[in-house]
């Protein structure tokens, strides 16, 4: 009988042994993983460069990004030059903090979403970031802004608005041809290309959990959408691409004073948690962000952000009295209007101009010279004319 109950114990041991490993080969070549990314990441603490996929290496930083004029290496030049900008909507609801990803993002647009709660598109292109959210639904006048960035930009979302009318989303996308395409609706894109991780923020609703991975978006892209830097036809995504002007930042002995502030709202009624601030670092020559009276912490990098350019354009909000409850919005992107660059801590006045959905936004100055941007980060700061901004 004992010699009986050690053979059923031996073999029990090596069926589980079996069944494991079997199961962990599966999930791992299925693309998912065992550990939660909460676990993967604390197991890696010590390494930034697997949990953020930050730039990092010992080569020369020769090659300029062309969305923001950061110099890289030119291993990760081959990397970008292989695929597309790729927007990701990331909300900034207060259980959504702290977000994931932004600080790798090449460029920021920032803007009220619904409620006065605002949202960012997050445009990625030069750097990786392997996890980005809470991603949340699309809006439409962030995808005309997106609209810009090239032949059929990647657009990464959750749903998005899609009541009749002129906030219709959704609706537009099919009507670009962009669904099934180059648009990465969630409701679309299988997973593990974006998952739900109570980890990350836990005792939060559902709707705070989606997250996403460039790299896995990219992949998808190319592999299932026929998409990496080029179409199905060949077409670069640069061919209609109107690069923004760039320069060195100024030498210490020409920079602002360290410690001015930069503060805005964009509901009045919702001021003390979408408050923003922004204050400058005259050492590191850049903008570090508080986001409702705290400071704006990247999950990822646990770090505060931070930015090279800050711009703040005025445009007209409307109510697109669609019905929706709450009421969707609309800003008026087209056209022209006032606007405030922040850089080297310094504010110039400005104006923005956009001929129609599809052509670079252009920064002039009150001369009219279209004004360059120091070398890394942009984050724009989309406010409803008239608000206030002190500096």
């Amino acid at each position: 009988m004992f010699n009986k109950k050690i053979a059923y114990l031996i073999t029990f041991v090596i069926f589980a042994t079996a069944f494991y490993g079997s199961y962990s080969y599966f999930l791992n070549s299925s693309g998912v993983n065992l550990l939660s990314p909460l676990t993967k990441e604390k197991a890696s603490s010590s390494n930034s460069k697997l949990v953020t996929e930050a730039v990092i290496d010992n080569e020369p930083k020769t090659e300029e990004c062309p969305l923001n004029g950061a110099f890289y290496s030119k291993t990760q030049k081959g990397k970008w030059e292989k695929r597309r900008p790729m927007g990701i909507m990331i909300e900034n609801h207060v259980d959504a903090r702290p977000q994931s990803g932004l600080s790798s993002a090449d460029i920021i647009y920032e803007a009220v979403a619904e409620g006065g709660i605002t949202r960012f598109l997050s445009i990625f292109y030069c750097q990786d970031a392997k996890f980005v959210g809470p991603v949340r639904s699309a809006r439409i006048y962030f995808l005309n802004m997106l609209r810009e960035y090239g032949e059929s930009p990647l657009y990464a979302h959750v749903g998005g608005a899609n009541t009749d009318g002129p906030a219709d989303a959704l609706g537009k996308i099919e009507n670009l041809g962009w669904a099934q395409y180059n648009d990465l609706n969630q409701f679309s894109v299988p997973f593990p290309n974006f998952w739900r991780d109570y980890d990350r923020l836990p005792n939060r609703d559902t709707e705070h959990t989606v997250y996403t991975s460039t790299s896995k978006l990219w992949d998808f892209s190319k592999t299932k959408r026929n998409l990496s830097n080029v179409d199905k036809k060949g077409k670069s995504w640069d061919s209609s691409f109107t690069k923004w002007s760039f320069k060195d930042e100024a030498k210490l002995k020409d920079r602002g004073e360290t410690g001015a502030k930069i503060s805005f709202g964009f509901w009045d009624s919702f001021a003390s948690d979408f408050a923003v601030t922004w204050t400058y670092d005259q050492i590191t020559n850049s903008y570090k962000r508080e986001n409702g009276g705290k400071p704006h912490i990247d999950k990822n990098s646990n770090k505060q952000m931070e930015t090279k350019n800050v711009v703040i354009m005025f445009a007209d909000e409307s109510s697109a009295n669609d019905g929706y409850p709450g009421g969707h919005l609309l800003y008026d992107i087209l056209g022209e209007g006032k606007a405030i660059v922040f850089q080297n801590g310094e504010a110039i006045k400005a104006k923005w101009s956009k001929k129609k959905e599809t052509t670079r936004m252009k920064i002039t100055d009150n001369s009219g010279k279209e004004m360059s941007f120091v070398r890394g980060q942009i984050f724009v700061e989309i406010l409803p004319t008239g608000n206030q901004v002190t500096y």
